[in-house]
Protein backbone atom coordinates (compact mmCIF):
# COMPACT_ATOMS: atom_id res chain seq x y z
CA UNK A 1 0.00 0.00 0.00
CA UNK A 2 2.38 2.19 1.25
CA UNK A 3 4.14 2.24 -2.47
CA UNK A 4 0.79 3.69 -4.12
CA UNK A 5 0.86 6.58 -2.14
CA UNK A 6 1.92 9.87 -3.26
CA UNK A 7 4.27 11.48 -0.83
CA UNK A 8 3.41 14.71 -1.69
CA UNK A 9 -0.71 14.16 -1.06
CA UNK A 10 0.24 13.49 2.22
CA UNK A 11 2.49 17.13 2.50
CA UNK A 12 -0.91 18.50 1.18
CA UNK A 13 -3.03 16.99 3.92
CA UNK A 14 -0.30 18.18 6.48
CA UNK A 15 -0.85 21.45 5.32
CA UNK A 16 -4.53 21.22 5.79
CA UNK A 17 -4.49 19.56 8.71
CA UNK A 18 -2.08 22.61 10.01
CA UNK A 19 -4.28 25.41 8.49
CA UNK A 20 -7.62 23.69 9.18
CA UNK A 21 -8.21 25.20 5.62
CA UNK A 22 -8.19 24.24 2.29
CA UNK A 23 -7.52 27.82 1.37
CA UNK A 24 -4.71 28.37 3.61
CA UNK A 25 -3.16 25.28 2.74
CA UNK A 26 -3.26 26.42 -1.42
CA UNK A 27 -1.35 29.96 -0.29
CA UNK A 28 1.18 27.98 1.98
CA UNK A 29 2.04 25.60 -1.21
CA UNK A 30 1.57 28.14 -4.05
CA UNK A 31 -1.00 26.28 -5.36
CA UNK A 32 -4.71 26.76 -6.22
CA UNK A 33 -7.70 25.78 -3.85
CA UNK A 34 -9.18 23.29 -6.68
CA UNK A 35 -5.68 21.44 -6.71
CA UNK A 36 -5.30 21.38 -3.17
CA UNK A 37 -9.24 19.59 -3.24
CA UNK A 38 -7.92 17.25 -6.06
CA UNK A 39 -4.72 16.12 -4.18
CA UNK A 40 -7.10 15.21 -1.05
CA UNK A 41 -9.61 13.34 -2.67
CA UNK A 42 -7.40 11.50 -4.30
CA UNK A 43 -5.39 10.78 -0.96
CA UNK A 44 -8.93 10.02 0.74
CA UNK A 45 -9.15 7.07 -2.67
CA UNK A 46 -5.72 5.99 -1.92
CA UNK A 47 -5.89 4.90 2.14
CA UNK A 48 -10.12 4.35 1.69
CA UNK A 49 -10.47 6.42 4.55
CA UNK A 50 -11.94 10.04 4.71
CA UNK A 51 -9.81 12.60 6.24
CA UNK A 52 -11.99 15.50 6.71
CA UNK A 53 -16.05 16.80 7.29
CA UNK A 54 -17.45 20.09 5.79
CA UNK A 55 -19.55 21.73 8.52
CA UNK A 56 -20.57 25.29 7.75
CA UNK A 57 -17.35 26.19 5.60
CA UNK A 58 -14.96 24.57 8.12
CA UNK A 59 -12.73 21.73 7.86
CA UNK A 60 -13.30 19.34 10.64
CA UNK A 61 -10.26 16.57 10.89
CA UNK A 62 -11.90 12.30 11.69
CA UNK A 63 -10.27 10.20 13.92
CA UNK A 64 -8.12 9.07 11.23
CA UNK A 65 -6.85 12.43 10.30
CA UNK A 66 -5.37 12.88 14.04
CA UNK A 67 -3.96 9.59 13.68
CA UNK A 68 -2.40 10.42 9.81
CA UNK A 69 -0.93 13.92 11.47
CA UNK A 70 0.27 12.29 14.45
CA UNK A 71 2.45 10.10 12.59
CA UNK A 72 3.55 12.91 9.84
CA UNK A 73 4.29 15.32 12.18
CA UNK A 74 7.67 13.84 13.88
CA UNK A 75 8.84 12.47 10.48
CA UNK A 76 8.26 15.51 9.05
CA UNK A 77 9.91 17.81 11.83
CA UNK A 78 12.54 14.99 11.74
CA UNK A 79 13.23 15.05 7.85
CA UNK A 80 13.05 18.96 8.21
CA UNK A 81 16.06 18.55 10.82
CA UNK A 82 17.85 16.41 8.85
CA UNK A 83 17.56 18.11 5.57
CA UNK A 84 18.72 21.50 7.69
CA UNK A 85 21.86 20.11 9.07
CA UNK A 86 23.06 18.89 5.36
CA UNK A 87 22.47 22.32 4.12
CA UNK A 88 24.27 24.11 7.34
CA UNK A 89 26.99 21.29 7.08
CA UNK A 90 28.31 22.64 3.84
CA UNK A 91 29.35 25.73 5.55
CA UNK A 92 29.58 24.56 9.08
CA UNK A 93 31.25 20.94 10.13
CA UNK A 94 27.80 19.59 11.98
CA UNK A 95 27.03 15.84 12.60
CA UNK A 96 28.32 12.87 13.44
CA UNK A 97 32.01 11.57 12.23
CA UNK A 98 32.86 8.05 12.72
CA UNK A 99 36.53 7.61 12.95
CA UNK A 100 39.27 4.57 13.86
CA UNK A 101 42.17 4.57 15.44
CA UNK A 102 44.82 2.18 16.92
CA UNK A 103 43.86 1.21 20.66
CA UNK A 104 46.45 2.43 22.43
CA UNK A 105 47.08 5.42 20.33
CA UNK A 106 43.30 6.33 20.11
CA UNK A 107 42.67 6.05 23.87
CA UNK A 108 46.01 8.31 24.80
CA UNK A 109 44.98 10.91 22.56
CA UNK A 110 41.67 11.12 20.14
CA UNK A 111 39.66 11.81 23.23
CA UNK A 112 41.74 15.17 24.18
CA UNK A 113 41.47 16.24 20.13
CA UNK A 114 37.85 15.49 19.95
CA UNK A 115 37.47 17.63 23.25
CA UNK A 116 39.63 20.77 21.96
CA UNK A 117 37.92 20.07 18.09
CA UNK A 118 34.08 20.59 19.59
CA UNK A 119 34.85 23.53 21.44
CA UNK A 120 35.26 25.27 18.01
CA UNK A 121 32.39 23.03 16.29
CA UNK A 122 30.04 22.47 18.82
CA UNK A 123 27.33 20.86 16.08
CA UNK A 124 29.99 17.96 15.43
CA UNK A 125 29.84 14.65 17.49
CA UNK A 126 31.78 11.69 17.39
CA UNK A 127 31.67 7.58 17.61
CA UNK A 128 34.98 6.54 18.52
CA UNK A 129 36.29 2.35 17.17
CA UNK A 130 39.67 1.72 19.08
CA UNK A 131 41.26 -2.05 16.70
CA UNK A 132 43.79 -3.67 14.94
CA UNK A 133 44.89 -2.69 11.46
CA UNK A 134 43.29 -5.40 10.33
CA UNK A 135 39.63 -4.26 11.82
CA UNK A 136 39.49 -0.73 11.27
CA UNK A 137 40.80 -0.93 7.56
CA UNK A 138 38.05 -3.74 7.28
CA UNK A 139 35.24 -1.22 8.72
CA UNK A 140 36.62 1.36 6.27
CA UNK A 141 36.04 -0.77 3.33
CA UNK A 142 32.48 -1.55 4.45
CA UNK A 143 31.57 1.74 5.17
CA UNK A 144 31.47 1.45 9.11
CA UNK A 145 34.22 4.43 9.64
CA UNK A 146 34.31 7.77 7.82
CA UNK A 147 38.54 7.60 8.03
CA UNK A 148 40.81 5.75 10.50
CA UNK A 149 44.25 6.58 11.91
CA UNK A 150 45.94 2.96 11.11
CA UNK A 151 48.85 1.61 12.69
CA UNK A 152 50.81 0.32 9.57
CA UNK A 153 54.14 -0.63 11.17
CA UNK A 154 56.48 -2.53 8.45
CA UNK A 155 56.27 -5.76 10.17
CA UNK A 156 52.86 -6.13 10.38
CA UNK A 157 51.89 -4.90 6.70
CA UNK A 158 51.68 -8.45 5.43
CA UNK A 159 49.13 -9.25 7.88
CA UNK A 160 46.47 -6.05 6.57
CA UNK A 161 44.35 -6.02 3.16
CA UNK A 162 45.53 -5.07 -0.20
CA UNK A 163 46.08 -1.33 0.59
CA UNK A 164 44.91 -0.30 -3.34
CA UNK A 165 41.55 0.20 -2.10
CA UNK A 166 42.20 2.98 0.35
CA UNK A 167 43.85 6.60 0.12
CA UNK A 168 46.61 6.22 2.84
CA UNK A 169 48.40 9.15 3.60
CA UNK A 170 51.18 8.75 6.47
CA UNK A 171 50.78 11.41 9.13
CA UNK A 172 53.23 10.83 12.01
CA UNK A 173 56.39 8.48 12.54
CA UNK A 174 56.43 7.30 15.80
CA UNK A 175 60.24 5.44 16.74
CA UNK A 176 59.69 1.74 17.58
CA UNK A 177 62.29 0.53 20.25
CA UNK A 178 63.64 -1.99 22.24
CA UNK A 179 63.17 -0.86 26.01
CA UNK A 180 63.97 -1.70 29.96
CA UNK A 181 64.15 -0.46 32.89
CA UNK A 182 67.07 0.70 34.65
CA UNK A 183 67.73 -1.66 36.83
CA UNK A 184 67.13 -4.59 34.39
CA UNK A 185 69.68 -2.93 32.13
CA UNK A 186 72.47 -2.32 34.32
CA UNK A 187 72.03 -5.95 36.44
CA UNK A 188 70.63 -8.33 33.42
CA UNK A 189 71.85 -6.61 30.43
CA UNK A 190 75.27 -5.28 32.18
CA UNK A 191 75.57 -3.39 28.59
CA UNK A 192 76.47 -6.30 26.70
CA UNK A 193 74.83 -5.50 23.79
CA UNK A 194 75.56 -8.70 21.63
CA UNK A 195 72.39 -9.91 19.29
CA UNK A 196 72.99 -13.28 21.33
CA UNK A 197 73.14 -11.91 24.77
CA UNK A 198 70.17 -9.78 23.97
CA UNK A 199 67.95 -12.66 22.71
CA UNK A 200 68.83 -14.69 26.15
CA UNK A 201 67.20 -12.64 27.81
CA UNK A 202 63.28 -11.80 29.50
CA UNK A 203 60.87 -10.86 26.94
CA UNK A 204 57.46 -9.14 26.70
CA UNK A 205 55.55 -9.77 23.87
CA UNK A 206 52.26 -8.08 22.32
CA UNK A 207 51.12 -11.07 20.63
CA UNK A 208 51.76 -15.18 20.59
CA UNK A 209 53.06 -15.08 17.29
CA UNK A 210 56.14 -12.57 18.93
CA UNK A 211 55.81 -10.34 15.67
CA UNK A 212 57.18 -7.39 16.85
CA UNK A 213 60.34 -8.88 18.33
CA UNK A 214 60.81 -10.21 15.07
CA UNK A 215 60.40 -7.37 13.34
CA UNK A 216 62.87 -5.77 15.71
CA UNK A 217 65.55 -8.99 15.59
CA UNK A 218 65.30 -8.40 11.78
CA UNK A 219 65.78 -4.61 11.13
CA UNK A 220 69.00 -4.54 13.92
CA UNK A 221 70.80 -7.61 12.97
CA UNK A 222 68.98 -9.33 10.02
CA UNK A 223 67.72 -12.34 12.48
CA UNK A 224 64.90 -14.18 11.24
CA UNK A 225 62.22 -16.14 13.28
CA UNK A 226 64.21 -15.67 16.46
CA UNK A 227 62.81 -17.59 19.42
CA UNK A 228 62.61 -15.33 22.50
CA UNK A 229 61.90 -16.37 25.71
CA UNK A 230 58.56 -14.18 26.28
CA UNK A 231 57.71 -13.91 30.05
CA UNK A 232 54.79 -12.37 29.95
CA UNK A 233 52.21 -12.01 26.82
CA UNK A 234 49.99 -8.74 26.88
CA UNK A 235 48.11 -7.14 24.31
CA UNK A 236 48.15 -3.41 25.86
CA UNK A 237 51.16 -0.82 25.16
CA UNK A 238 50.23 0.06 28.88
CA UNK A 239 50.63 -3.30 30.67
CA UNK A 240 53.66 -3.81 28.86
CA UNK A 241 55.34 -0.34 29.85
CA UNK A 242 54.48 -1.38 33.48
CA UNK A 243 56.43 -4.88 33.16
CA UNK A 244 58.95 -2.76 31.44
CA UNK A 245 59.41 -0.30 34.54
CA UNK A 246 58.89 -3.60 37.14
CA UNK A 247 61.92 -4.90 36.04
CA UNK A 248 60.40 -8.07 34.28
CA UNK A 249 61.98 -7.89 30.92
CA UNK A 250 62.52 -6.33 27.40
CA UNK A 251 59.68 -4.84 25.16
CA UNK A 252 59.18 -3.36 22.01
CA UNK A 253 57.44 -0.19 22.51
CA UNK A 254 56.80 3.21 20.67
CA UNK A 255 59.13 6.06 21.88
CA UNK A 256 56.60 8.08 22.80
CA UNK A 257 55.02 5.58 25.05
CA UNK A 258 57.82 5.97 27.50
CA UNK A 259 58.50 9.19 26.70
CA UNK A 260 58.58 10.31 30.24
CA UNK A 261 60.23 6.93 31.66
CA UNK A 262 62.96 7.93 28.78
CA UNK A 263 63.89 11.13 30.15
CA UNK A 264 63.86 10.64 33.65
CA UNK A 265 66.24 7.92 32.83
CA UNK A 266 64.00 4.92 34.41
CA UNK A 267 63.78 3.27 30.94
CA UNK A 268 66.26 2.91 29.01
CA UNK A 269 66.17 2.02 24.81
CA UNK A 270 68.76 -0.75 23.65
CA UNK A 271 71.02 0.67 21.34
CA UNK A 272 72.31 -0.93 18.16
CA UNK A 273 73.78 2.21 16.24
CA UNK A 274 70.82 1.78 13.80
CA UNK A 275 68.29 3.84 12.76
CA UNK A 276 65.39 2.27 14.42
CA UNK A 277 62.31 1.29 12.82
CA UNK A 278 59.88 3.74 12.00
CA UNK A 279 56.03 3.31 12.79
CA UNK A 280 54.00 5.00 10.57
CA UNK A 281 50.26 6.31 11.55
CA UNK A 282 48.35 7.11 8.14
CA UNK A 283 45.14 8.48 7.90
CA UNK A 284 43.04 5.96 5.79
CA UNK A 285 39.72 6.30 3.56
CA UNK A 286 38.19 4.72 0.64
CA UNK A 287 40.12 5.56 -2.34
CA UNK A 288 37.61 7.46 -4.09
CA UNK A 289 35.68 8.47 -1.34
CA UNK A 290 34.92 12.26 -1.87
CA UNK A 291 34.87 13.76 1.75
CA UNK A 292 32.56 16.14 3.14
CA UNK A 293 33.45 19.47 4.42
CA UNK A 294 33.19 18.21 8.10
CA UNK A 295 35.20 15.32 7.08
CA UNK A 296 38.03 17.54 5.61
CA UNK A 297 38.11 19.75 8.36
CA UNK A 298 38.31 16.99 11.25
CA UNK A 299 41.33 15.61 9.10
CA UNK A 300 43.18 18.49 8.91
CA UNK A 301 42.51 19.53 12.60
CA UNK A 302 43.34 15.83 13.32
CA UNK A 303 46.72 15.84 11.68
CA UNK A 304 47.96 18.71 13.05
CA UNK A 305 47.02 18.05 16.93
CA UNK A 306 48.44 14.70 16.03
CA UNK A 307 51.92 15.81 15.25
CA UNK A 308 51.83 18.76 17.68
CA UNK A 309 51.52 15.97 20.34
CA UNK A 310 53.51 13.43 19.09
CA UNK A 311 56.43 15.76 19.15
Amino acid sequence: MLNDIDFNRLKVFYCIYSRQSIGGAAKELNVTPSAVSQHLKKLEQEIRVRLFTRMHKRLLPTVEADRLFGILKPFLGELQAGLTLFQNGKDEPSGLLRIGAPVEFGKAFFPKVMASFRKQYGEVTFSLTLGNSERLLAMVKGGELDFAMVDLFASQRKYVADLGTYHVEPVIDEEVILACSAVYFHTRLKENLSPDHILSQDFISYERSHQALNGWFRHHFGKQSVKPKVVLTVDSVQAVRSAIESDMGLGVVTRNAVRDQLRQGTVIPVSTGKREIVNKISLVQLQDKVPTFTEKTAQSYFREALREVSR
